[in-house]
């Protein structure tokens, strides 16, 4: 069958084109001058310092009349005609878009400010209220159909080419602490292709089949309006592309990113290596908002065409169709034809964008477009609504994607992306056309562009300066010696720009000098208490003091603030018993004496009286060298006397004596009266007389003081005396 009116009633019905391109690619955060077609702030604080776009296209089919298995084609067993699944509906629709981007680019421009330019061809199509159970009866042609009385309704429509040159300006609009915005708008100049509509208005179609085309008839009624900016459907001209009809239009949009971390991109923290973490993606939820596609082409006289089509056609007629405007001319009369000017619209689209850094380099991305555009108005071209869940493994130079996208056409889709650096190609539909027998859809996008990344600097030695600027890349070292380290000539850590002394090794505190020492002490002059005055190691290197003068050193000097005499051990002479003899000089130190006696006290005749008095009444039994106990108390008294007389001359050197009576043998006598001087002896001694002053003798009867004749003067003779004999001096008697 030839051009036919079935055109006007099966347009676009069978196959058509996703409305959104990329589906699965734009929500990448390397998606780059991509992006900016869907939302222009996400060209601003991108990974990029640049994206140059050479050459990439979008496009798809998909219908919600007719499936098939789009593997199975090319299988000459396979019939899509026989083997596909129709789905008609009273309202079945259609959509048609296509897009191929030129060269194109973004760039930063400082920081916070990005700009890009692009080039862009974009065709779309629509098809509306389509009635598709006439096209199921008419799909074998009329040859072959029955009877049928459909009300077709009023079916509606829209192709629209054009060509558009953008640019888009974005900026950071807020950045306080985990909140982050940055806004971005397009504006686009537009020039027209080819704008065409067709829209039925309470049609109906009914065919009455005699199986003679002359006899067989297709009665129709309502009213038919074809518009076009250039007669190629009801003339003889061919599509062409009209640089008088131009327009303008717009996009704008949000993104709030949400850095919960924003602490580790602090800038003031920054090396110049992190290149201002330019490189990492921040944010842990990312939502972005945007309209695209605001603004419409002026097309001037174009025609429409409105046809009255009541009215029965013979199936010969139909078969008989050359050009499709001279047999509506034909069979239903000369249309009511206008022309004027024609403001086709953009399809008008908002976009919702929610992305989420679950864990690393892995994302799930929600994205919603939402047509703004009422599909039932004469030539007026819409996207479809869809919704679209990819999840994702994104890096710099690769990413995989998974959407899975809801069309309000097509139903439920699964497809995959790749992008490897330089080049991204995907389909939002491969793997649900890979797997069913019905597939309502079949798409694909590919690009190619230069990539330039923003990235951190490599510093392999992580001193701060970038490797190609570093003189010394693996071995860390100042920025004032490019990046090497400062030689140590010396080994002493002190670094040569430093050292004072280069060559010889010295202690940091000292300049890397070794220590001096001024006063050649010995002590070196870091340590030295005293380094301009020779002294001594045990002191710090200072001279011991001699605070008196005495010159006896106070660590000698037993009187160190008390001038005294060398021998003395820097103490005065002493006279503890303050007799006015020195105890050097004093044989009798603890005793007050006179000089004349060496400091010691003289043994008067009072006191050797005394001790004749008291010797004398120390009595004996008869005959014996024992000490008389019948008086006992008398004895020891005479004794205690004697005592502490002597104790008061400790330098004295006194003789027990014993004598007896004439009374006896002389050889007893004499033994007795020395026996008895030693009892008196032992008996001081005992009493804490020192022993080195006393010495006994015994006389016997060889001294008598009295006659033997009588009994008072033998009384007399029997005596103990204790006789001064002499002073001890240093030792000496």
């Amino acid at each position: 069958m030839k051009k036919s009116l079935l055109f006007l009633i099966v347009l676009f019905s069978v196959m058509i084109t996703n409305a959104q391109s990329y589906m699965g690619y734009i929500p990448d955060n390397y998606a780059g001058i991509q992006g900016v077609l869907f939302n222009p702030a996400s060209i601003v604080d991108s990974r990029f310092k640049t994206d140059i776009n050479l050459f990439s296209t979008s496009s798809s089919l998909n219908n919600d009349f007719y499936g098939l298995s789009l593997f199975d084609l090319s299988k000459s067993s396979y019939d899509a005609n026989e083997d596909g699944k129709r789905t008609p509906s009273q309202n079945n629709g259609a959509i048609s878009y296509s897009d191929v981007m030129g060269p194109s680019f973004m760039f930063n421009i400082a920081p916070k400010h990005s700009i890009a330019i692009f080039t862009r061809a974009r065709a779309v199509v629509n098809a509306t209220d389509v009635n598709g159970l006439l096209y199921d009866q008419l799909k074998d042609g009329l040859d072959d159909a029955s009877d049928f009385n459909i009300n077709v309704g009023s079916p509606n429509m829209v192709g629209h080419t054009w060509g558009e040159i953008g640019a888009s300006y974005a900026a950071v609009l807020l950045q306080n602490k985990q909140h982050f915005l940055k806004g971005g708008l397009t504006a686009k100049y537009l020039v027209g292709g080819v704008n065409s509509y067709a829209k039925g208005d309470n049609v109906t179609s009914a065919f009455n089949q005699t199986n003679d085309p002359l006899t067989s008839t297709l009665t129709t009624t309502g009213t038919l309006t074809i518009g076009s900016s250039q007669d190629f459907i009801t003339g003889d001209e061919d599509v062409k592309f009209d640089a008088n009809s131009t327009g303008f239009g717009a996009d704008f949009g949000l993104i709030y990113e949400w850095r919960p971390d924003y602490a580790s991109y602090d800038l003031n923290n920054a090396k110049p290596v992190d290149n201002n973490f330019k490189d990492l993606n921040k944010y842990k939820l990312r939502f972005g908002l945007s309209i695209t596609d605001l603004g419409s082409i002026k097309y001037n006289n174009s025609k429409i065409d409105t046809y009255n089509i009541n009215g029965v056609v013979s199936q010969q007629d139909i078969d008989d169709i050359d050009e499709l405007g001279d047999f509506l001319e034909d069979q239903y009369g000369t249309p009511t034809t206008v022309y004027k000017t024609v403001k086709a619209n953009l399809p008008t689209v908002l976009h919702l964008d929610a992305d989420w850094n679950m864990y690393k380099k892995f994302y799930l991305n929600l994205n919603g477009n939402l047509s703004l555009v009422d599909k039932s108005a004469l030539g007026k071209t819409s996207s479809a609504n869809t919704w679209i869940l990819t999840p994702r493994y994104e890096t710099r130079w690769f990413t995989f994607s998974l959407p899975i996208n809801y069309m309000e056409y097509s139903g439920m889709q699964v497809g995959t992306g790749l992008r490897f650096g330089p080049m991204f190609v995907g389909s939002s539909s491969l793997i649900t056309n890979w797997i069913s027998k019905e597939s309502k859809a079949a798409d694909v996008y590919f690009g190619f562009k230069i990539p330039v990344y923003q990235k951190k600097f490599k510093d392999t030695d992580e001193d701060g300066i970038f490797d190609k600027e570093d003189a010394c890349p693996t071995v860390a070292g100042p920025v004032e010696n490019k990046g090497c380290p400062w030689p140590d000539t010396d080994g002493d850590t002190v670094v040569d720009k430093d050292d004072k002394c280069p060559s010889v090794a010295g202690p940091v505190e000292n300049g890397g000098c070794p220590w001096g020492d001024a006063d050649k002490d010995t002590v070196l002059d870091n340590v030295d208490a005293c380094p301009t005055v020779a002294g001594v190691v045990e002191n710090k290197g200072c001279p011991w003091p001699d605070t008196d003068g005495d010159s006896v050193l106070d660590k000698d000097d037993k009187c160190p603030n008390e001038k005294g005499l060398v021998a003395n051990a820097g103490c005065p002479e002493l006279d503890a018993d303050k007799d006015g003899v020195t105890d050097k000089d004093d044989a009798c130190p603890t005793v007050p004496g006179p000089v004349s006696n060496k400091g010691c006290p003289e043994v008067t005749k009072e006191v050797l009286k005394e001790l004749k008095v008291q010797a004398r009444s120390v009595f004996f039994v008869t005959g014996k060298a024992v000490l008389q106990t019948a008086d006992k108390g008398q004895t020891d008294g005479r004794l205690d006397a004697i005592k502490e007389i002597l104790k008061n001359y400790p330098n004295a050197k006194f003789s027990i004596e014993g004598h007896t009576d004439s009374v006896g043998n002389d050889k007893a006598n004499q033994k007795l009266s020395e026996a008895r001087a030693k009892v008196v002896m032992d008996a001081l001694v005992a009493k804490g007389v020192n022993p080195d002053n006393l010495t006994y003798k015994g006389f016997g009867e060889s001294k008598p003081v009295a006659s033997n004749k009588t009994d008072n003067g033998r009384a007399a003779n029997r005596r103990t005396e204790v006789i001064h004999v002499g002073t001890i001096y240093e030792g000496k008697l």
